[in-house]
């Protein structure tokens, strides 16, 4: 039996938003198929077992009704498994993230055109390695005069997530074994710029899962995603609960749904070296964290803010670790091409150019009328704290390097730049002084001290990975427990081990 309640008045403006976003993000959306009709945003069949089953789909569908229906399914066969059926499940989708990372890196590469080839492959290996599993899912228990209660992290049933162009198949990735570790089933509707790499590595892990656990179907994706798709999901009964990796138009329109969400929304990462840093040490770090996959990663360093002292030698030192410093007029230049204004009114603000968006840093220099060199990384030169690149989250590796009087107004103008989004901030000091100040003006999600950006997810430093960082509604870095529900179970008098006999 198919549930009908009032269709929400919130679809249009999801609609528009979802728009904003990716007329922001200037890549354009794949036209709407003609084959695929808009599905109903509330429809759901309440008991998907009453109906034919969906296996044998791969998790492909034109619709989301059909989806979330099998997605249903999925999640009432994965419930009976237990445990160990979310092991196998989830040992899969690791197993093809590493083996056929290079096959499908080059997919994501080809289709969406921006970012590094290399680490297009590497984010999909290490996302296979490192990403947390069930082993998150300990229960608590309390014992005492009264009884025993036990807290357990039980699943919410059907998820539906939007995920971006900019790590398709590995937000993909990184959030099924999450949310499969949980216990529940995801229903995707991926960014059109990278449906077929998306179509790809989904099929083959549900071909793998079907084959050894009997369940088809726990990744279930919109083949041809579009405008309507994404507000269908939103809205539609049968999910339980959303999560959304993206911008902040989408991010504020998924916070104000009717659903639970998990919301990744934007960061514009500062960076602040004062006059106690290893320059040396933190110009590779910078390069590293700036220049992998061209600068994509929300986490990534956007702006640096030096203390006069020694700003000279810490651009000595970049160019040492092999950055491409541009003159004035060649930032300008580059400026000029590679920011655009956006939005109309009040909401006017810079963007990146979406010709540059993700490309090398030689085509930067070339922009700029530099030479670029056989393996640069990573261009970079002076602005002051007006220029747009400063508070624009520009997504290429272009450094923009501010000079400050001291570390004070450094922590202040970085304070500024990130906007209040409370994503990321790198320190480069020896001063606990200083790291504390910025730490606690900020209080972002992760603050890095001494290390590339990259270490606050665990590579280069301590700590578990993934893709979506929950920073607008507090979940942070985001692991199984991210996508389950406290249940408690309480048992009155009985099994007092450690009590007074009666």
């Amino acid at each position: 039996m198919t549930l009908s309640p009032p269709a929400s008045p919130q679809i249009p403006d999801i609609q528009e938003i979802v728009r904003q976003v990716l007329a922001e993000l200037k890549i354009t959306s794949s036209p709407q198929s003609p084959a695929v009709a808009p599905s109903s945003p509330s429809g759901f069949a309440a008991h998907a077992s009453s109906g034919p089953s969906m296996a044998g789909r791969n998790g492909i569908f034109s619709s989301v009704d059909e989806a979330v229906l099998a997605s249903q399914e999925a999640f009432e066969q994965l419930e009976r498994l237990g445990l160990e059926g979310r092991r196998k499940a989830i040992a899969h989708i690791r197993r093809i993230a590493i083996d056929d990372s290079e096959e499908l890196g080059r997919m994501e590469f080809a289709e969406t055109k921006i970012g590094r080839l290399e680490h297009k492959i590497e984010k999909l290996k290490v996302l296979g390695e490192r990403s947390p599993g069930v082993e998150f899912l300990s229960s608590e228990v309390f014992s005492g005069d009264h009884g025993l209660a036990v807290i357990e992290h039980a699943p919410f049933g059907v998820i539906g997530a939007i995920t971006p162009v900019t790590h398709s198949l590995p937000t993909i990735t990184g959030n099924a074994v999450s949310m499969i570790a949980g216990g529940n089933t995801v229903v995707v509707n991926p960014h059109p710029s990278g449906k077929n790499v998306a179509t790809e590595g989904v099929r083959r892990m549900n071909r793998a899962i079907y084959r050894d656990i009997g369940i088809d179907n726990l990744i279930a994706l919109i083949a041809e995603p579009t405008l309507e798709t994404a507000a269908s999901l939103f809205g539609h009964r049968g999910v339980k609960l959303i999560c959304v990796t993206g911008g902040p138009a989408v991010a504020k329109a998924a916070m104000q749904s009717s659903k639970r969400a998990i919301v990744a929304g934007p960061g514009n990462p500062p960076v602040v070296v004062d006059e106690t840093a290893d320059l040396d040490r933190a110009a590779r770090a910078i390069i590293y964290g700036a220049a992998y996959d061209n600068n994509l990663l929300c986490i990534a360093e956007k702006q640096v803010f030096v203390v006069a002292s020694v700003f000279d030698s810490m651009m000595a030192a970049m160019e040492r670790a092999g950055a491409l410093r541009l003159s004035a007029h060649q930032v300008d230049t580059l400026t000029n091409r590679a920011i655009v204004m956006v939005g109309e009114g009040a909401h006017r603000h810079p963007a990146p150019c979406k010709e540059l968006l993700g490309q090398d840093a030689a085509v930067l220099a070339q922009v700029a009328g530099a030479t670029p060199r056989e393996g640069l990384e990573l261009v970079f030169g002076e602005t002051d704290n007006s220029n747009p690149f400063v508070p624009t989250e520009q997504m290429m590796p272009f450094l923009p390097f501010v000079r400050c009087k001291d570390a004070d107004e450094a922590i202040r103008l970085a304070y500024e730049s990130e906007h209040g989004f409370r994503h990321t901030a790198i320190i480069h000091s020896h001063n606990v002084r200083n790291m504390t100040k910025m730490g606690r003006l900020l209080d972002t999600t992760l603050f890095v001290k001494n290390g590339a950006s990259v270490a606050g997810l665990g590579l280069g430093g301590e700590g578990y990975l993934s893709f979506s960082i929950a920073t607008p509604t507090g979940e942070g870095v985001t692991t199984p427990l991210t996508f389950t529900r406290q249940r408690r179970c309480t048992l009155v008098d009985d099994l007092r081990i450690l009590g007074s006999p009666d």
